[in-house]
């Protein structure tokens, strides 16, 4: 058996966010949020895009996003490459979503609890050896905790070193097999006497996905293969230039290398009029023309999201 890899947003979306199969959803969460205790008994999927409610705010692109037991909202962002500014937009998206809940006229009251859980495929915060991570809002020399209403969780991967042998509990077993999904070459007997993890394996079985989905799968792969490759040979050009400056250069010149091929395997050859146009974006520019050029279909998609950059 082959598994599909878990940390592409194809993959996740397509373990964790299938209607037909919540229980596994359902399970994954309640390991994560709740100390794996049954807390969530049912939840509902929703559209995980949101469009911006005012004109001038940007897309939130999510990978999951769920309303759970006692109508608290779950957002789901699985994150493979440390983007710049990565922090501000976990913040960003878990604010937005919060406060968008709201219609035009209708009062606070009607406001929902907000859990925003984040996936990292890197090591986020270089203080604590903990894997998995809950933060709320308190108070700074007595941490009184404020009302909760957004909680942030953190699960970063590269903390996470047990063998499978020394997997115990959900929250391990959920996290190993994100981690390690596609070096397994069958489901572990320790995960098979879980109802929900034996169906997590066999959605990621390659075997039961069509040819339009194994298509979709490669070209996520090879994307995050090139955007970690972008990223690690910047960084290398900027140790050898010496210079903070040099390491910024690097790892913008990088990516917009990436984003080119991109482009260019999508769309066809780029003009030098187009390219100039995206050498001239700014990083945070950058980072967003990544995330949405795999929507793009002709160079007049991509004409038309420049055009609204400048606009």
């Amino acid at each position: 058996m082959n598994f599909i890899n878990p940390k592409t947003d194809f993959g996740f979306k397509k373990i964790f966010a299938s209607p037909q199969h919540k229980e596994v959803l359902i399970s994954f969460l309640n390991a994560m949020l709740y100390n794996a205790e049954p807390t969530i008994q049912d939840l509902e999927i929703i559209d995980p895009y949101a469009a911006p409610a005012i004109t001038g705010l940007k897309d939130t692109y999510l990978d999951v996003k769920a309303k759970i037991t006692g109508n608290t909202t779950v957002i789901i962002e699985m994150q493979v490459i440390n983007v710049e500014a990565f922090t501000k937009r976990v913040i960003y998206n878990a604010a937005k979503t919060y406060a968008t809940q709201l219609k035009p006229r209708e009062g606070y009251s009607k406001l929902n609890p907000l859990i925003a859980l984040t996936i990292t495929d890197f090591v986020l915060f270089e203080n604590t050896d903990k894997f998995l991570t809950h933060f709320v809002f308190k108070e700074v020399e007595e941490n009184i905790e404020y009302y909760r209403e957004i909680e942030l969780f953190f699960l970063e991967l590269p903390k996470f070193n047990k063998r499978l042998e020394e997997v115990e509990g959900l929250i391990q077993s959920w996290t190993y097999f994100i981690k390690n999904a596609p070096e397994l070459e069958e489901i572990p007997e320790k995960f098979a006497s879980v109802p929900e993890m034996q169906t997590a394996f066999n959605i990621a079985n390659r075997s039961s996905l069509n040819l339009e989905e194994l298509q979709a799968l490669e070209k996520r792969e090879m994307f995050f293969e090139d955007q970690r490759g972008a990223v690690i040979k910047g960084m290398q050009e900027g140790r050898q230039e010496g210079r903070q400056e040099g390491r910024q250069e690097g790892l913008i010149e990088g990516e917009i290398a990436l984003i080119m091929r991109q482009i260019a395997r999508r769309t066809g050859e780029i003009p030098a009029t187009i390219q100039t146009r995206i050498q001239q974006l700014s990083s945070q520019q950058l980072d967003d023309l990544g995330e949405i050029l795999l929507d793009f279909t002709s160079q007049q998609d991509l004409i038309t999201w420049l055009e609204s950059m400048s606009a």
